[in-house]
């Protein structure tokens, strides 16, 4: 085809210098409101100080400020100048903004603040590369950042929690405590390193941190893709706040959220997968490796129901005035893409009393390996980074049906309870049935909007489901419901390490959905089942071939980055390869080549040793990001004789 793609237009950027700073925990505390369109809050982040400076130091800082304007070259770039001698403390710092004069930012995309909408007399503003004027470099963190009208940044004065003493203990002995911003920092290193088997308490601190006052405003800039922060006079990542709080609004328009009705007229809101990831949500850490936990309190008017990637089913607070405040938490650590948040006048749809509860099995004919006889992966050490892992608890190990809920408007309630309900539970016990213990402890399904633009979308601990699925009957929905639960395992509990192998996800989800859907229909015999998927792997032939046909030669390789997959600079930021082009969010060339592929591997190898192979990577690698080589190498470990 002619068109030609353009890597400042089609690719998209990660901003964040992971590498320097890492996030380990975020609390969002935030009002929806439905008359503005408009989420408003704050949010504190937790860092821990990341790997590359742990590994060289204060002299990484300089190559990060040089690939900060390599990176920010297509965009115009602006750093609030102010003398580090005059600003070295909140007062002086106050005392400077106030004497200045006001200028007008030109633009919410690309501005100088100091902490107002408008730059308070913060000097002028001159191109990143020419930080050095300042005479110190400050260290400048980095966070993706979109769509947002960021208000006010600030450090978290955590050391002001009641009974945070037991955190600075260990300071005390080391020296720590003489600094008390090297306090502050120690105490949320303290707390982000925690032991699994004290999440509770963990979880109990960041709320108190969270809730701690302020202790000094923090510079910040905004970029097109980027929130940039820092504070005058600190040099590395090591001395930089670890606890940050950022008061802001999202935009009626921002890309990561949609504003719109439900199929019964009421207004609603919810994220949809955006190409952008939550960027335009909150201020956050996008490249995959920032894996962290989150919690949030949601405050909504009364008759609206929260819906969020949580561990937690969680019940409305009453406030006054008539609203409703929602509480959910995480602890197992995942990408900050992977929040997902929903507010509607949903209703729960709950199996009438005088129907009888459909029968929970699986298609015994179509038999597989049972998960049991692979609980000796389970013992092993886990390799992730440690968190209440539920691979290591022998109650999850045996749960076939994890609890779940569905929610839908009011006008889709009876075909919800026709179909979608009676089906959940025969889909997760032949996804047990399959590859072993659920990664997460429960699961929602809510029937979004018409305007979704996929049949499905899989988040932690909730599933958006497109009402398109529901007029198909059980074949549809089942299939649809099946390659959905399949991302806990793919997608979500094991992560691609490049997002731009998002075959990893889509393939083994395309691939696993029929596997599920085979054991879920009870009444087919085993004949049946495999004309099925011959239809089945038909029709995606056709439509692979199709596309193949008709689109761009890049967008179809599943490695676009070659031998540079994942790889990331020095500062820990990427970019997703053509990952902004519109035309990918409509072609399934990922989805169809990955199912192909793991098609012909599990016919050369034999269905059985296959799956078993399937089963072991997972308990191997759940909780961490892998890439191609990772499985493959792994299935040829198991089966030299195919190597």
């Amino acid at each position: 085809m002619e068109t030609q793609l353009d890597p400042m237009k089609d690719d998209l950027p990660l901003m964040a210098n992971t590498s320097y700073m890492l996030v380990k925990h975020y609390v969002l505390d935030l009002d929806v409101d439905f008359k503005s369109k408009v989420i408003e809050g704050s949010i504190v982040l937790f860092f821990e100080t990341g790997s590359q400076y742990r590994k060289t130091g204060k002299d990484c800082c300089q190559s990060h400020f040089d690939e900060t304007c390599k990176m920010r070259a297509s965009e115009s770039c602006h750093i609030p100048m102010i003398n580090v001698s005059t600003c070295s403390s909140k007062t002086e710092y106050n005392d400077f903004a106030a004497s200045g004069k006001e200028e007008e930012a030109t633009s919410d995309e690309n501005s100088n603040h100091s902490n107002n909408e408008q730059a308070s007399g913060i000097s002028s503003s001159k191109d990143c590369c020419d930080i050095e004027d300042h005479g110190n470099k400050d260290f400048l963190l980095i966070l993706d950042c979109c769509d947002l009208s960021v208000l006010k940044v600030e450090e978290v004065d955590v050391a002001a929690v009641s009974g945070i003493e037991k955190f600075t203990r260990s300071a005390k002995v080391t020296g720590v405590s003489k600094d008390l911003e090297n306090l502050r920092n120690w105490i949320v290193h303290e707390l982000v390193t925690l032991p699994a088997d004290r999440w509770k308490e963990q979880l109990y601190y960041f709320t108190h941190c969270s809730q701690a006052p302020g202790c000094g405003e923090l510079l910040f800039s905004t970029g097109t893709w980027s929130l940039e922060i820092r504070k005058s006079g600190i040099q590395t990542p090591a001395d930089f706040p670890h606890a940050v709080r950022i008061w802001y609004k999202t935009k009626p328009e921002g890309r990561s959220v949609t504003w719109t009705t439900d199929q019964s007229g009421r207004p609603c809101v919810y994220t949809m997968g955006s190409p952008i990831n939550n960027r335009a949500l909150f201020p956050c850490q996008e490249p995959p490796i920032a894996l962290s936990t989150w919690q949030a309190s949601i405050r909504t008017a009364a008759g609206f129901v929260v819906l969020m990637s949580g561990e937690n089913s969680a019940e409305p607070v009453q406030l006054q005035e008539g609203n409703l405040s929602w509480y959910y938490y995480v602890s197992m650590p995942m990408p900050a893409s992977t929040f997902t948040i929903a507010v509607g006048c949903w209703q729960e749809v709950k199996q009438q009393s005088f129907k009888q509860k459909a029968a929970v099995g699986t298609n015994t004919e179509f038999s597989l390996p049972s998960p049991q006889t692979d609980f000796r992966w389970h013992e092993e050490i886990c390799g992730h980074v440690e968190y209440p892992c539920r691979f290591q608890n022998p109650a999850a190990r045996l749960q076939a049906v994890i609890p779940y809920r569905v929610f839908a408007p009011w006008c889709l309630m009876e075909s919800c309870e026709e179909y979608l309900l009676q089906l959940i539970p025969q889909c997760l016990s032949a996804a047990y049935a399959t590859l072993g213990t659920h990664p997460f402890s429960r699961l929602d399904v809510l029937i979004v909007p018409s305007n979704f633009s996929s049949l499905g979308m899989a988040s932690p601990h909730i599933i958006f489901l497109s009402q398109s699925v529901l007029p198909g009957g059980s074949h549809l929905c089942g299939t649809r419901l099946c390659h959905e639960i399949a991302h806990a395992w793919f997608g979500l509990a094991i992560g691609a390490r490049d997002w731009t192998e998002e075959w990893i996800s889509e393939g083994f989800a395309t691939f696993l959905e029929d596997i599920f859907w085979a054991r879920a229909q009870q009444q087919l015999s085993r004949d049946e089942i495999k004309g099925q998927q011959e239809l089945k792997a038909l029709l995606r032939w056709r439509r692979l071939r199709d596309e193949v046909q008709n689109s761009e030669e890049e967008l179809q390789v599943l490695r676009p980055k070659k031998e540079n997959t994942g790889e990331v600079s020095e500062s820990g930021a990427s970019v997703v390869k053509y990952g902004l082009r519109a035309e990918k969010i409509f072609m399934q060339v990922h989805y169809l080549k990955g199912y192909f592929l793991l098609r012909s591997l599990a016919r050369t190898i034999g269905e059985v040793s296959y799956l078993a192979s399937l089963r072991k990577f997972v308990n191997k690698f759940h909780g961490q990001l892998v890439l191609s080589q990772d499985f493959l190498s792994m299935l040829l470990e198991d089966i030299p004789k195919q190597k």
